[in-house]
């Protein structure tokens, strides 16, 4: 009997461990860097800005961002017309295969509305990332002050 279950575990996990390995190498083929938050005087909206890198083999859509450290967090993007600056809320951002994306001033990047105490230049806040498939990747973002420092 011991025999039996013993080379029962040994299928089973030979069965799955490569269903776990292939998710686990999934989420780790999604990379979050250079995180960090512009902190602004209250009541303004901080904002955050980041690069992040599909080398999944497969396209993946950004869907929303969350941290315990601002009231809500949003995609936003920010885009120049005729020499005027504006900004939009988006739903998702779509990240091809290999490409990277950089989270940047006047470019994409997310929107901290009613930011807490925790966003003040010096500390390091967590926020969590979103994909369309549910994978979630949490990463820390340094708080710098408004010149970016």
């Amino acid at each position: 009997m011991l025999g039996f279950l013993s080379f029962r575990t040994i299928i089973a996990f030979a069965l799955f461990s490569p269903v776990f390995a292939a998710a686990a190498a999934y989420a780790d083929s999604i990379t979050v860097t250079n995180g960090w938050m512009r902190a602004l005087p209250p009541p303004t909206p901080s904002a955050g800005y980041f690069t992040l890198i599909n080398d999944s083999g497969r396209h993946i859509v950004l869907t929303g961002a969350s941290s315990p450290a601002c009231g809500m967090l949003m995609l936003h993007k920010t885009s120049k017309s005729n020499g005027m600056a504006s900004m939009t809320d988006l739903e998702n951002v779509p990240v091809a295969v290999g490409a990277t994306i950089h989270f940047e001033p006047g470019g994409y990047h997310l929107m901290c509305m009613d930011p807490t105490a925790a966003v003040t230049p010096g500390n390091k806040i967590q926020v969590t990332l979103v994909f369309a498939d549910g994978t979630k990747i949490v990463s820390e973002f340094a708080v710098r002050d408004a010149t970016g420092r």
